[in-house]
């Protein structure tokens, strides 16, 4: 009964789980996808479904992770820099090891001094996601209006949010754009965060999840020392062993084009041990995040509240921006069920065809767009994840467009539970 249940899902829902149902060979195609969350931002600019008929947008509401950064701790950066030279003097390299150590000698000061910050690439993702949204929309746009945006409080996410508003000032300078990171509005951007006010201890979601038959689809590739020894002749009478040598250089390899250095590691991995392990990755990303959906409802009630003042005419905001993290979007997206089918997904093989871990990658956004008619009343809404049209757990006969009453009742039913 569960598969007929997830066949008349997966038909029912066609139109945006197509693209998905090939995901592995998605990503053999494109194996900087298998970084899962360090996926960095790319613009594929899809066609979008025409509005219907005397619909024009009026408002977005979106969220978005903060830009390609540093990596977020310094441990990976003083780990390796450990490692390497206890490597280097002890004689335990390879050729390329020793090439490795150079390099990576002469890069740490920056590493260690951009840490957890935001690159240029993250700069320039904002920039070109605004760009994108003001050109696909220019109807919510062209004559100004003011526009809303906050973050949490971290550097990265303000400096993604500077970002963004610069360049969408920059498409239109009768934007007025009223930029905010503080504790006030952390519940909207960051509800986890330890210095948010209102913070409150939702329970921990619990996933209805049978693992015992999962059977993920994954080459046969060397083992974790094999990559190891490319670099290490040795590492024995190192500090580290190599299982934690190993994570450590596929993190910093992952990391790589989030820094605009992909030149260093270059060929370390091969496509096939990259994708080796994504789905396993990937839902062990899911089920982390699962746990915190309840801890996210105050983002989803904001976005809700927003939108009803404006189209209410209580408030005359054109956009409402936010900019967080992965660890809020990430709950966010499966609270909301995006691209999912209402009951849920309860076989841990099948998750990869309704989620991916790098959607939630470096800038990933989702948006709302809101439409209306001058001779309907009903206001419809639509979203877009990383640009692409995406489903919601909600009934329509109008694919990817839905009505605000039952995307307002549905959601706030979901935050009530």
């Amino acid at each position: 009964m569960k598969r007929i249940l997830l066949a008349i899902a997966l038909f029912t829902c066609a139109f945006s789980y197509a693209q998905r149902m090939n995901v592995l060979d998605e990503i053999k195609a494109n194996p900087q996808k298998a970084y899962g969350t360090d996926y960095p931002y790319t613009f594929d600019a899809p066609a979008l479904t025409k509005s219907p008929k005397g619909y024009k947008p009026f408002y977005i509401s979106h969220y978005a992770r903060h830009g390609s950064r540093y990596y977020w701790n310094n441990s990976l950066y003083l780990e390796l820099d450990t490692i390497m030279t206890e490597a280097h003097e002890k004689h335990l390299l390879t050729p390329d090891g020793e090439k490795f150590y150079t390099q990576y000698k002469a890069l740490y000061p920056e590493f260690m001094a951009g840490m957890g910050e935001l690159t240029h690439v993250g700069w320039d993702q904002h920039q070109g996601i605004a760009r994108m949204m003001y050109k696909s929309f220019p109807e919510v746009f062209k004559n100004g209006g003011t526009v809303r945006a906050i973050s949490s409080t971290t550097g990265r996410c303000i400096i993604s949010m500077s970002a963004f508003c610069q360049a969408m000032v920059q498409c239109n300078p009768k934007i007025d754009i009223y930029e905010q990171a503080g504790r006030a509005t952390l519940p909207a951007v960051k509800p986890d965060a330890d210095d948010n006010p209102y913070k409150t201890n939702a329970p921990r979601a619990r996933l209805q999840m049978d693992m015992s038959g999962f059977n993920p689809q994954t080459v046969q590739v060397g083992s974790n020392d094999d990559i190891v020894g490319r670099l290490f002749t040795s590492t024995e009478g190192l500090s580290r062993n190599s299982r934690r040598i190993f994570s450590n250089l596929k993190n910093l390899y992952t990391s790589l084009p989030s820094i605009d250095h992909e030149e260093l590691l270059q060929g370390l991995f091969s496509d096939d041990e990259l994708t080796a392990g994504w789905e396993r990755n990937n839902l062990n990303s899911y089920r982390n995040w699962y746990r915190d959906i309840n801890v996210m409802k105050p983002i989803l009630a904001d976005i809700l509240e927003q939108a009803k003042l404006v189209i209410n005419g209580d408030c005359s905001d054109i956009a409402s921006l936010r900019f967080g993290h992965d660890t809020n979007l990430g709950p966010l997206t499966i609270l909301m069920g995006i691209n999912m089918p209402k009951e849920g997904v309860s076989d841990p093989n099948q998750l990869k065809y309704y989620f991916q871990d790098f959607q939630i990658g470096k800038a990933a956004n989702l948006q709302f767009i809101f439409y209306r008619s001058k001779k309907n009343p009903e206001i419809l809404v639509k979203c877009l994840q990383n640009g692409y049209e995406a489903s919601l757990p909600l009934d329509t006969d109008n694919y990817p467009y839905y009505k605000w009453s039952d995307f307002y009742q549905y959601y706030s039913a979901l935050i009530a539970e």
